[in-house]
């Protein structure tokens, strides 16, 4: 079986991170499915070195998937059909602060989108967060659960964390390197699969990609 890296946004600048990041993503792909065919995580600090990186892959020849956050919704337009067929590599192109083109080699089934942002997936857990925050958590500062996931902006995602944990007497405020990769192991990806497209999109296609 041919090994593939999986390049994903995230880890920061420090090695302490980095392994946080590959910690976290191998424990959630492992409970979405991918027990035996795991791919190699590569934890690539910012999004743009997560795209340098997957370019150099495949222009070496290697088998490789990005993960990044979309930052933005997802128009529409990249959504048509079977979600195989969707374009993150549009909505790439043409989200101004990326700007990325296609690489030659890539397919759409190789890129992925965490919509809005990796937090956004933890909306869908809410019993992980409240188990992690103990007490002092607000449950109610989170958005409301009938929301559609995706839709909610990035910035509306950290601030009602932030808010719903202000007052956690365990963890303190939710920060990002402190605890993003520790709550990213706790949550059920059958959660975040059902509530995000997106992120069903990408354990959908990894698994394909890791049996190929």
């Amino acid at each position: 079986m041919v090994a593939v890296k999986l390049y994903v946004e995230g880890g920061g600048d420090t090695n302490q991170l980095k392994t946080a990041c590959r910690k976290g993503f191998s424990a959630f792909l492992k409970k979405a499915g991918l027990v035996d065919i795991m791919p190699r995580i590569v934890a690539c600090g910012s999004r743009q070195d997560a795209y340098d990186s997957f370019c150099i892959a495949l222009e070496n020849g290697n088998s490789a998937m990005l993960l990044v956050d979309s930052e933005a919704p997802v128009s529409a337009e990249c959504m048509q059909e079977e979600p195989e067929s969707w374009k993150p590599w549009q909505h790439l192109r043409n989200r101004p602060g990326d700007c990325w083109e296609k690489p030659a080699k890539a397919s759409e089934q190789e890129c992925h989108l965490m919509v809005q942002c990796m937090e956004t997936w933890f909306l869908t857990d809410r019993a992980s967060l409240q188990e992690f925050f103990g007490q002092g958590f607000h449950l109610k500062s989170l958005p409301a659960e009938g929301n559609q996931i995706e839709s909610i902006a990035k910035e509306s995602v950290y601030k009602s964390l932030k808010k719903a944990t202000k007052s956690s007497k365990s963890k303190g405020e939710y920060g990002k390197g402190d605890h993003s990769f520790q709550i990213l192991e706790m949550i059920d990806p059958l959660n975040v699969m059902k509530a995000s497209p997106w992120a069903k999109r990408f354990i959908d296609e990894a698994k394909k990609k890791m049996k190929s």
